[in-house]
């Protein structure tokens, strides 16, 4: 009897000895779970508070690449501006000037040892002077030969034209240069400076161009006691083109009788 009631009281002390450890550990549990919990929050803010920094600084780099493309694609706005309005300022100050741009097509040489003298597609009857142009830049020049348009490109020693070099608008004449890829413009006065790199420009000076037809740049200089000369290296590629146009300014045809114009426009 005693031998039972020892193995009662042992398994209800056991049992009471179970449930505070059970809720011991159930507190530690507890404990252990809080501190993971706060683990685990603190390590998404981090992570969250990391990704929103280099969101911001991708997001602060592609703004920034951005701001130069707009800023490269604004400066090229004001520029193309600018020469639109100079574009039109040109024109509003054309009183009755009209100019004429046709086609021509390059028949063939005049004379198999000299490639810068080719016969055009064009009948000429008057004897005046016209420009030739190729992609924007001065070419040469187009006289009368036998009653058809002879074609002088740059190179040749009779292509002769007025230009500016530089900002300083240094006004010389167009030569060739002894058969070479380059041209010559010579007569420069000696007192205004030019440089290496300087802009070539047809001034319209001579009536064959408009001014402000791009010719080539400047890559030497030779001066003299009394002028100077710039050897340029021209952009129009005359050698290797058939096809050509022929710039010719009204303002030429100033032997032209009011009756002529009138008699012409009733035909």
């Amino acid at each position: 009897m005693n031998k039972l009631i020892f193995i009662i009281l042992f398994l209800f002390i056991s049992l009471l000895y179970i449930l505070d450890v059970s809720k011991l550990f159930g507190e530690k549990f507890t404990l252990f779970n809080n501190v993971k919990q706060f683990y685990i929050n603190k390590v998404e803010e981090v992570n969250n508070f990391l990704d929103m920094y280099f969101y911001q600084a991708k997001s602060i780099n592609t703004l920034k690449k951005e701001n130069l493309e707009l800023k490269q694609y604004k400066f090229l706005y004001e520029s193309k501006n600018q020469k639109l309005k100079d574009i039109e300022n040109s024109i509003n100050s054309i009183d009755l000037i009209k100019e004429k741009v046709t086609q021509t097509r390059v028949l063939s040489y005049v004379e198999f040892d000299d490639f810068t003298k080719v016969w055009l597609d064009q009948d000429k009857e008057d004897d005046k002077i016209e420009g030739l142009i190729i992609d924007n830049y001065a070419a040469g020049i187009v006289v009368k030969k036998n009653s058809k348009a002879l074609g002088l490109l740059n190179g040749n020693e009779k292509a002769n034209y007025a230009v500016f070099i530089g900002d300083t608008k240094a006004p010389g004449i167009i030569h060739s240069l002894n058969k070479s890829k380059y041209i010559l413009a010579k007569y420069i006065p000696i007192w205004i400076d030019i440089k290496i790199g300087d802009e070539v420009i047809t001034s319209g000076m001579d009536n064959i161009f408009y001014k402000g037809l791009k010719v080539g740049k400047v890559v030497s200089i030779n001066k003299m006691p009394d002028m100077q000369e710039a050897v340029i290296d021209p952009y129009a590629k005359v050698l290797k083109r058939r096809f050509f146009y022929i710039y010719k300014n009204s303002t030429q045809d100033i032997e032209t009788k009011p009756e002529e114009i009138k008699e012409d426009k009733n035909k």
